[in-house]
């Protein structure tokens, strides 16, 4: 199972950076990065970066190819070994507190209770 950090290791924050970029000019969105997976085998080498990603009203994993230098980085999306492995579609991840944070408080304001409902990955 992935270890999940919510905490980027300063050794990675370039790389993770210039992913983060490079994701939101492809999409022509604005995600954070809220979360990092094994940042244990990206820190010990690998171009891999796993990353948790959050905008809008949705979170997702997606995994990076990270080479070359901090002046001219080389990026692109690579499928995780789990998604070939698997051959389903990659489910959306529960975002950590802080993205949905303030959209709970401000329906908890307006209802008695509010349900969530997390299902094998979807929300």
């Amino acid at each position: 199972m992935p270890t999940v950090s919510e905490t980027i290791p300063e050794a990675l924050r370039p790389r993770v950076d210039a992913a983060l970029a490079w994701f939101n000019a492809s999409e022509g969105a604005q995600f954070e990065v809220t979360g990092i997976l094994d940042a244990e085998a990206s820190l010990a080498g690998s171009d891999e970066l796993r990353l948790v990603l959050c905008g809008g009203d949705r979170c997702e994993q997606r995994t990076f190819q990270v080479g070359g230098r901090p002046d001219a980085w080389e990026i692109a999306l690579a499928e995780s070994a789990e998604a070939r492995r698997a051959g389903v579609p990659q489910a959306e991840l529960d975002p950590p507190p802080g993205p949905r944070r303030g959209w709970l408080d401000a329906k908890l304001s307006q209802h008695a209770f509010v349900v969530l409902v997390f299902y094998r990955g979807f929300w």
